[in-house]
């Protein structure tokens, strides 16, 4: 089996539960957002087939993984320790961005090289967070790529509506190696 369908295999049974939904919904409880991180790398680790390495840095090798509800921003955090090289790592690694409905049952995974964010976001956040680290009080520093950016200029790698999956790109990795 290949990449893609085992990455929607594991969201059938991991992200998508429409009985936990249900649940959630009976004791108005969010349920956007009840999918942790870890969970959406572990879903993009088996799109790329690719494994996490070390501890900081990007979340699999070679890949820089975000998750946002449908419209939402993508939040990057640079901390104190290591904000330039991760600022580095990221202008070089590619960056898979999966936008979720409130409910799971619609996700769209697209890809960027980091080269592509560079110019509108990596280069501009860089002044930005040396300035900011000159306060020893400063611990983090956050920004966001914009929702619209990463749809306008992500290649699409699947699209999942109503549970079902409707489009898979099996050679994402070959053309965004030509991009």
């Amino acid at each position: 089996m290949d990449n893609i369908s085992n990455a929607f295999n594991f969201y059938k049974k991991h992200i998508y539960d429409p009985e936990k939904i249900g649940f959630l919904k009976e004791h108005n409880l969010k349920v956007a957002g009840h999918v942790h991180s870890v969970i959406w790398e572990l879903f993009c680790a088996l799109i790329t087939g690719e494994k996490a390495v070390g501890i900081t840095g990007a979340d699999l090798k070679g890949w820089e993984v975000k998750s946002a509800k449908i419209g939402g921003n993508f939040e990057y955090q640079y901390h104190r320790r290591a904000h330039l090289q991760k600022l580095e790592e990221d202008k070089i690694v590619n960056h898979i961005f999966c936008s979720y409905s409130e409910e799971y049952d619609s996700v769209t995974v697209r890809a960027l090289k980091g080269s592509m964010l560079c110019e509108k976001y990596f280069n501009v956040w860089e002044p930005l967070c040396i300035e900011k680290y000159k306060n020893p009080d400063n611990l983090r520093f956050r920004k966001n790529v914009l929702f619209s950016f990463v749809k306008n200029n992500g290649l699409v790698v699947l699209e999942i509506q109503g549970g079902n999956l409707i489009f898979k790109n099996d050679d994402f990795k070959v053309e965004l190696d030509n991009l």
